[in-house]
Parts: structure tokens; sequence; C-alpha cells
């Protein structure tokens, strides 16, 4: 890698930072314009009469196309290097944004939708970047800080709002479309070839074949991983795309101020991930991603208890009460999440480099496809169980179900391995110390003639 980058130890930290922070900021571009329908969505719901199944079907829809590319592009990001596909990504992304603005009914948006998810993409592309530039004692919070960039989702709640007010949501799809094409050529000016891809070009050798970059994918610990991103980057995307259409829909709040507090939930869920990733360096990703869904389960437990109207056959008669989760304690609670989440993020890509330092761009690819599908699926079921249940909280009763499941897997994988490696571990460990007094309580078995005595078994 040295060899490949060429003058002094500066000069290849500065590459490293400008590869790092260029990535930062396209990729929050990317999610900005992938997160777009979280705001143009509601819009659209009105002007077309919309049901929530549909409106999740929408919002979801560009989710689902990030996702479903995520694969191809981290594998090519391996073999053709990641600066060029990063661009044509964004270049792609653009062309569909702008196209966006002709939709006209619902089936056209759904179409546009579609283009638009191409942004999604990016994801896997820069996370193969990255991690090529820094040493796994470092990719952890340098992946952190790529990550950082899903604070795109509150950009676009804290301006698309005012900008569709002023002018129409049409100018958010122009402008929206023209900080794509901007980016896309400012990162190709300003960034390098990643190391990897110029050592392998300067040795002559070819890219692996796809076929090869798909062999990790047997490997059930990638879908662990994959079921872990589910939940806490699908679950943080659901939510923010989710959270304008609950805050209007249970608290009466105009399309501004929601989207304004879904903001308020996607900075923190963000930006912390970048300590998220320094922690998963320092303590370890194992013990984060135990912090996270606990952390979480707790949080969506409590989100997930609906307003309850009791009464209670008191003495002096019938007692009365509401039980309510107030719009203050829900707020604190979702940044809550959104923190637990944003640490989780950070700590499943820690596990990558280090698990797979050779196949970051295909496991790291379905890795974010699962979770993506994540982001795709969860919207469209939120709004399926408003309609068939018509309880508001559903959509935390289900979020607690994934991480309930993911905690319970997660600590099965870690003991079975923690024995595989340890078999003493497998042993009772309830009273050790009883143990060793019942084997000193046994009697001795008799000497034979000419013999030594043995311990009791």
């Amino acid at each position: 890698m040295e060899a490949a980058m060429g003058g002094g130890g500066a000069i290849r930290e500065r590459d490293r930072r400008l590869a790092l922070w260029s990535s930062t900021g396209a990729f929050t571009v990317c999610f900005a314009a992938w997160t777009i329908f979280s705001i143009l969505g509601v819009q659209v719901k009105r002007d077309l009469n919309l049901n929530d199944f549909q409106f999740g079907l929408l919002v979801g829809t560009p989710i689902l196309t990030g996702s479903l590319i995520r694969l191809a592009l981290g594998i090519w990001a391996d073999q053709y290097g990641g600066r060029i596909v990063y661009t044509l990504v964004m270049l792609a992304a653009a062309v569909a944004t702008f196209l966006l603005s002709f939709a006209y009914d619902y089936t056209t948006f759904l179409l546009a939708a579609l283009g638009v998810g191409i942004a999604g993409g990016s994801f896997s592309v820069g996370v193969a970047y990255v991690s090529k530039w820094y040493p796994k004692e470092r990719q952890g919070t340098a992946l952190g800080i790529f990550g950082a960039g899903n604070v795109g989702s509150a950009v676009t709640k804290f301006l698309a709002p005012a900008v569709m007010v002023a002018l129409g949501w049409q100018a958010v799809a122009y402008l929206w479309a023209a900080a794509l094409a901007v980016t896309a050529v400012l990162f190709w000016v300003v960034t390098k070839d990643d190391p990897d891809l110029a050592a392998r070009r300067a040795r002559g050798v070819e890219a692996e074949s796809f076929a090869a970059m798909m062999a990790p994918l047997a490997n059930i610990q990638v879908w662990r991983f994959s079921l872990y991103y589910f939940f806490v980057f699908g679950g943080f995307v659901a939510l923010a795309l989710w959270l304008p259409r609950y805050y209007v829909g249970v608290y009466g709040l105009d399309i501004v101020t929601a989207g304004m507090l879904g903001a308020a939930y996607s900075i923190p869920g963000s930006l912390f991930r970048v300590l998220g990733g320094t922690l998963s360096d320092r303590y370890g990703a194992r013990a984060v991603m135990y912090w996270t869904f606990i952390g979480s389960v707790v949080c969506t437990f409590l989100l997930s208890y609906p307003a309850t109207h009791y009464v209670v056959a008191g003495i002096r008669g019938p007692i009365a009460f509401d039980l309510v989760l107030g719009f203050v304690p829900f707020m604190v609670l979702t940044m809550v999440l959104g923190f637990f989440m944003s640490l989780g993020k950070a700590a499943v890509y820690k596990h990558i480099p280090v698990y797979y330092p050779g196949r970051v761009g295909s496991v790291g690819g379905v890795v974010g496809l699962i979770g993506g599908l994540g982001g795709f699926v969860l919207p469209i079921a939120f709004g399926a169980m408003n309609d068939l249940v018509g309880v508001w909280t559903s959509c935390f009763m289900l979020l607690f179900a994934v991480v309930a499941v993911s905690l319970a897997w997660m600590h099965i994988a870690i003991r079975r391995m923690e024995k595989a490696a340890h078999p003493a571990l497998a042993a009772p460990q309830d009273l050790p110390e009883s143990a060793a007094i019942a084997a000193s309580a046994r009697p001795a078995r008799p000497v034979p003639a000419g013999g030594r005595a043995v311990a009791g078994e």
C-alpha cells in the first residue's frame, strides 16, 4: 500500500483524509436525495389521496432500488475502484432525481422513485473505497465518520419543506439533482484511486471474478450481520421516512414542523455513528452491539405501548385514567433509539473488514442490501399494520420483535463461539465451587494389590 501511495507519510495521511471526507460529503448528498420522498411523499399522499399502504410503498421504493444494487456496486468497487463507481452512481442519481419533476400520477411517481433509489447504492461503494485507505485498528472510526453521511436525511427534512412551500415540490427535485451532479464532479476531481487498486494496476494483476467475491456469502455469519443491519440501518431509515407521517397523524403537526422533528431524530442517529466507530475500535464491536440491542429493546418496548384508557373498580366506584406517551417523552425516546441505532450501524461494519478484508465490497454489499431492504419493507409494513391493526404504535411493536430476535441470535452465536474456543465453558457454571466440594467429598477407590489409589469420579 505504501509503495502505491508514494511520497512521505504526511502525503499519505492527507490523501486518506481527503478520501474519507470527500466520501462522507458525497454520501451525505446521496442520502439526502435517497430520502427525498420522506417529505415529498406527504404532499403526494395528500394530492393523490393515497392510503397508508400506498404511502409506505412510495417512500420505500427508492430504498428498494438502493438496496438491491448495493451488492453489485460493492463488488464493482472492489474490482474497478470506488472512485469511478461512486462518481457514476451520483451522476445516474442526478438524472433520475431531475426526471422526478415530470411525475404526475401514482405510477409515474413509483417509477421515478425507483430511479432516485440509485443514490442509496452509494453506501456499499463508499464503504469499500474508504476501508482500503485505513488499517484495521482505524477502520471503525473511519467507517463511522463515513456513515455519518446518514445525516443527509436530516438535511432533506430541514430544507425540503421550506423549498416545497416556497417554490413547489418540483423545485426540490431540481435542486437535489443539481447537488448530486456538482458533488459527483467535485468528488472525481479531488480524490484519487484507492491504494489497493493502484497497487494492483502497478503489478498488472487482474481483478478477481464476480464468483470469487461472492464466495463468503455462503457463511451464515454474513447473514447474521445482515439481520443486525436490517434493524439498525433499515429501522433507522424506516423511521426517518415514517416519523413525519407519524407526527402529522398522531400529534396533528403541519408538514414543516413534522419535518423538523423528523430531522431531530435523524441528526443524532447519524452523527453518533462516529462515536459508534470509535467505541468499536476501543472496546470491540461485539460489546457495542450488546449496548445497541439492549438499549433498543428498552426503547422500542416503551414506544410500543398504545394510548390506553383504563377503568379500575375502586372502593368508592370506578377510577378512570389514561396511559399515554406524551409528545416530549415520545420525541426523547425516538432520539435515544436513534442514538443506539447509530452505535450499531458503525459496529456492524467494523466486523466486516476484520473478518473479510479482501471481500469488503461483496460482504458489505450484501449486508447493506439486507439493511436497505429493511428501509423498504418496514415503511410498507408500518402502513399495512396501521390499515389492518389500527394502532399507531404498531410500527414500534414490529421493531421490538426484530431487535429482540437479533439480540437472542447474537447472544446464542457468541456463546457457541466461546464454547468452541474454550471447551471448559461448556461445563455447568452455575456453582463451580460446589462441584469442587462434591469432588473432594467423594470416597477414594480401594487400593488394589500392588496398585495406587484412584480418585473418585
